[in-house]
């Protein structure tokens, strides 16, 4: 005999079932259903039906599976159609000349292009004409598919850097900038409006796009390259993903050499056999392509996340081939642009490096801080360029407003060259721009949690005991970003404001069960020991920066 609680959990699950238009899942929900009904343990199945996949700025992102927790095609259905009558409650009359259009791309993931066909039938079902790209492509191409269509929004089928057994769905509007508040509660509104699945108008699959417009982007891309060297020995690692055929392209289009390109990990395959994470950032994660360079006597490797709007880059180095933190790369592009002239706002997270706001000021350019996310940072009025520290880079505002791994990836490639035709390297650069702003070096403490429990309570330890010094350094100011200001909407998380420019900020992530520490400490270059040195000095500063914050939060 089942407990009253797990009566009413029975039925939920069985409605569920019963209405579930996969066969797949609903058979997989069917299975645990019998298990507890013959007296199984119901955690499983109660985790499934915990709430509802909650969309937010990040659109919807979580495991596959049957329940209204996961990601599945019955989530996915709801989610387009809440989408589809957000959109056609914001001032766009039916039948008034052409109608209003939607693009839809997907990744290689498990399911995307199945969850792209649905999202396609009910868009067309709701009176929009729906293009879908032609098959599994970067995100950044779908957001130049946005704008360059004129379409009223775009669907980005992906869960990007997050495990195999994940999926997720990405919403853009019309201008290409993915939705922020207060978009995303209003659609989430729409979604929870949805009857039942069998009342959403379903139409045809839409029209699948040619390759026009992915060639169109590829050809804009590699535009960004000027002219200049071309010699480099590239290594190049898609992860698994979809990036592939893209970046060699741009590549070649751009005057370079094809890239050695990682065999095992060339292909796109949704379960990453060869990574445990199929995030850059993750360690090991580039350990093939770093192996393959040092084979190869490569000049530079670099590398994309799953759905290609992240890049990472490596370089050889006195100790071995090291990574290139999201800072340095950031740092690195925005040199690059300001050197060759690039006007408007240069714009990056509060998480990221204080730097590019001194190398601004010192161009004459304006500067703006934006909360975390190109979400935020791809709104940014008359943007130039844009970044954020977790590999994100918007070099091309103009046609992608968004991050975009194969753009940053040429630009690093294009810079890569012009240094080695002037027998310098990436490193040297980076040298560059510390003597002159400072070093400032950047490191982060991030804690996976299997409770988010643990993210909120250490949040409260830091509120009710507040650190009075990090890293040996006096804490001269925090700021409660909940409490939000003129500049920044509020969003959960502490920023301390240390002596010597030092900076913490402590945040839950967006997208996965973590508590993030970001670290930053400004070591002036002193001409006589260089920057070797104030490197050395840094390294002592981030490790006692990291003890610390990580005892006062308890983690």
């Amino acid at each position: 005999m089942t407990s009253p609680d797990n009566d009413v959990l029975l039925d939920r699950a069985r409605a569920w079932a019963a209405e579930d238009p996969d066969g797949h899942t609903r058979a997989e929900l069917e299975r645990v259903i019998a298990d507890v009904e013959a007296g199984g343990d119901p955690t499983d199945l109660a985790d499934r039906f915990d709430g509802t996949l909650e969309f937010g700025t990040a659109g919807l992102r979580g495991a596959l599976g049957a329940g209204s927790n996961r990601m599945n095609r019955s989530v996915v259905l709801r989610a387009a159609a809440g989408l589809a009558a957000y959109l056609r409650a914001q001032d766009r009359e039916p039948g008034q000349g052409r109608e209003p259009s939607v693009v839809i791309g997907y990744d290689a993931r498990h399911n995307s292009d199945v969850f792209a066909r649905d999202t396609a039938e009910v868009m067309t079902g709701a009176g929009f004409r729906a293009h879908v790209l032609p098959r599994p492509l970067p995100t950044p191409i779908l957001a130049y598919a946005i704008r360059e269509l004129g379409c009223v929004a775009g669907v980005m089928v992906t869960a990007s850097h997050n495990p195999p057994q994940d999926n997720g769905y990405k919403v853009y509007l019309g201008d290409g900038s993915q939705i922020v508040p207060p978009a995303d509660s209003a659609i989430a509104d729409r979604i929870a409006a949805v009857g039942a699945l069998a009342d959403i108008p379903r139409g045809t699959p839409g029209a699948v796009l040619g390759d026009e417009i992915v060639d169109r982007y590829l050809d804009t891309a590699a535009e960004l390259a000027g002219d200049g060297p071309r010699d480099l020995e590239i290594v190049y690692t898609p992860l698994h993903g979809v990036g592939g055929t893209s970046v060699v392209q741009v590549l070649e289009t751009a005057g370079f050499d094809a890239p050695s390109v990682v065999e095992q990990q060339e292909h796109p395959d949704p379960d990453f056999p060869t990574v445990a994470f199929p995030n850059p950032e993750e360690p090991g994660a580039m350990d093939l392509a770093m192996a393959l360079a040092e084979r190869q006597g490569a000049d530079l490797v670099v590398a994309n996340d799953p759905d290609a709007d992240r890049c990472a880059a490596a370089v050889p180095g006195p100790h071995g081939w090291r990574m290139l933190r999201g800072d340095e790369v950031g740092a690195l592009l925005a040199h690059h642009l300001l050197r060759s002239g690039r006007k408007g706002t240069y714009a990056t997270s509060i998480v990221s490096s204080s730097l590019l706001g001194k190398m601004a000021a010192a161009a004459g350019q304006p500067y703006a801080e934006t909360l975390t996310g190109f979400k935020w940072i791809g709104r940014v009025e008359g943007l130039a360029f844009g970044y954020e520290e977790a590999l994100g880079y918007c070099c091309d505002p103009e046609h992608v407003k968004d991050k975009d791994g194969v753009s940053a990836l040429l630009l690093l490639c294009e810079m890569a060259a012009g240094a080695k035709a002037e027998g310098r390297t990436l490193l040297d650069l980076l040298d560059d721009i510390a003597a002159e702003h400072g070093l400032h070096a950047t490191d982060q403490l991030s804690v996976r949690v299997t409770d988010l429990g643990e993210i909120a309570a250490a949040m409260d330890r830091l509120r009710s005991t507040p650190p009075t010094r990090l890293g040996g350094l006096a804490v001269e100011r925090v700021d409660d970003l909940s409490l939000g200001s003129a500049d920044l909407p509020p969003t959960e998380g502490l920023r301390y404001h240390l002596a010597e420019g030092a900076r913490v900020i402590v945040r839950p992530s967006g997208t996965e069960p973590k508590l993030k520490c970001y670290l930053e400490v400004v070591i002036t270059v002193n001409p006589d020991d260089g920057v070797e040195a104030a490197r050395f000095a840094a390294v002592g500063r981030l490790d006692a920066l990291r003890g610390d914050i990580k005892a006062a939060a308890g983690i």
